[in-house]
């Protein structure tokens, strides 16, 4: 065991040690930027400081950085990140990589992205789950067009608290000015992004540790905190609309048949026993009747939590059907803007049908027109008809059916989407709606739907004689 947390259980107890560390706050963060500019050395640096390794690890590790390590002497902390064969060859990042690890004051989950372009979209995924950004920048390099990239992507993405770590600094011997440059730089950048960010720099040298859990003694100059002491603190609590409530349906529960609830993830707002609900797309109103989760029945949940919901009324709910306050503002249309992240080496075609999956709906839908894409070094828009593999551009997008959406910054589940290849089955990108547009579902479709009601109108009459239109509606339900 750690001898950290074997300390720490012997001192509390095991169930004073496991409420501890329930109750402690969780920050989803990622490391980006270009490549070898020590986003996996980073990571391992921050264990490695923490005491969050084992000794079977550290065996391990020492072996392991003899056989193919690149740091001399040293214990090459890249190899706690890098798991692939291919990285650890290579001594890059390919696929993102998950870490765990908790201090007193916070739990952490640290997604660890590549740096080639050409793993870019690997890098987007990564971001989607993230509150926070950790962008590395290598002293001797500086601000490269994959800093830039990473940066833009990474805040279309709704990410608003990023840190700059200039890593390397021991390579240019802790010079003050050098810091300072790289810093007006980058902000002078940052200014296009054209979104309100909470930035933070920090001079560091994740090979030897400076400033990444404890201070430097190399940068007196640098009075700010260390890297662990920021995400430690930063606030990143979501400035969400606490009166809307969007409960996107996962799984329709039904263990026995005295029992269905409808389980997924709080996307945003809140719930309460009693509370009046309204299920789209059919419109339905009912009010909750349990709040039921593996622990016990709740009275009210948050963002956040997973749980499954009773209704007071029985009503045909599936998959991918949204349940929300009824007295919520919602809008449902098959027309929108968004800007799309593409991740397929094929183009994105226009008018060409993709499944889109919104929230656990799917349907199907194209790209009816790009407005414009964006030079992710300068952030200039400019003209073009196609958009290839790392290519983001701001697209109308039109679905087959009217869909209940929001804005991606008002909520992400609802909010975002992939379009996915019909023949493949293959993600080809990701979108994060900017705007909604009015429902344009043609007349023609709706005066097919009228005839159809007609028509089945009159077949129910036929062997119901005695029926009329209230009679039906009410046995449709």
């Amino acid at each position: 065991m750690n001898s950290v947390i074997e300390q720490q259980v012997t001192e509390l107890g095991i169930e004073a040690y496991l409420e501890q560390h329930q109750n402690k706050s969780l920050l989803r963060f990622m490391t980006c930027g270009s490549v070898d500019d020590g986003k996996s050395s980073l990571i391992g640096r921050l264990l490695y400081d923490t005491h969050q390794i084992y000794k079977d690890q550290l065996d391990t590790l020492q072996i392991d950085s003899q056989k193919i390590g690149k740091t001399g002497d040293k214990h090459n902390l890249a190899l706690l990140v890098d798991g692939l064969q291919a990285e650890r060859e290579q001594g890059i990042t390919i696929d993102v990589a998950y870490r765990y690890f908790s201090t007193q004051i916070r739990k952490f989950i640290i997604a660890d992205t590549p740096g080639h372009k050409q793993y870019t979209r690997n890098m987007a995924s990564g971001a989607s789950t993230c509150d926070l950004a950790v962008i590395l920048i290598d002293a001797c390099k500086g601000v490269l067009d994959q800093t830039r990239r990473h940066s833009y992507i990474a805040s279309i993405l709704g990410i608003r608290h990023f840190i700059v770590a200039v890593n390397k600094m021991d390579l240019v011997d802790f010079e003050q000015s050098r810091f300072y440059d790289i810093k007006t730089e980058y902000l002078k950048f940052s200014d296009k992004l054209n979104q309100k960010l909470d930035i933070h720099f920090v001079p560091l040298s994740a090979l030897n540790g400076d400033n990444v859990v404890e201070c430097s003694i190399h940068t007196p100059w640098y009075e700010g905190a260390t890297l662990l002491n920021m995400l430690e603190f930063i606030d990143v609590s979501a400035q969400q609309n606490i009166a809307e409530f969007r409960f996107p349906i996962q799984y329709v529960n039904r263990p026995n048949p005295n029992f269905r609830g409808f389980s997924g993830t709080i996307a945003i707002g809140k719930i309460c026993l009693g509370d009046e609900v309204k299920v789209l797309p059919s419109g339905k109103i009912s009010t909750v009747s349990r709040i039921v989760t593996f622990d016990g029945d709740l009275k009210y949940a948050h963002a956040g939590q997973t749980v499954t919901l009773t209704l007071a009324d029985e009503i045909d709910i599936s998959r991918g059907d949204l349940i929300v306050l009824v007295d919520d503002k919602h809008t449902s249309t098959n027309k929108f803007s968004a800007s799309i992240v593409w991740m397929s080496e094929a183009p994105l075609k226009i008018g060409h049908q993709y499944n889109i999956k919104v929230a656990g709906k799917k349907t199907m839908g194209s790209v009816s027109k790009i407005h414009y894409q964006v030079d992710t070094n300068s952030l200039d828009p400019f003209d073009t008809d196609s958009l290839n593999l790392n290519g983001i551009a701001e697209c109308e997008l039109s679905l087959i059916e009217s869909v209940p959406l929001d804005l991606y910054q008002d909520c992400v589940d609802t909010g975002g989407f992939i379009l996915i290849d019909r023949l493949t089955n293959v993600t080809v990108g990701g979108g994060m709606i900017t705007e909604l547009l009015d429902n344009q579902i043609s007349k023609s479709h709706e005066t097919d739907i009228s005839n159809f009601e007609i028509e089945f109108n009159a077949l129910i009459l036929k062997y119901f004689p005695d029926w009329n239109t209230r009679d039906i509606s009410k046995f449709l339900g």
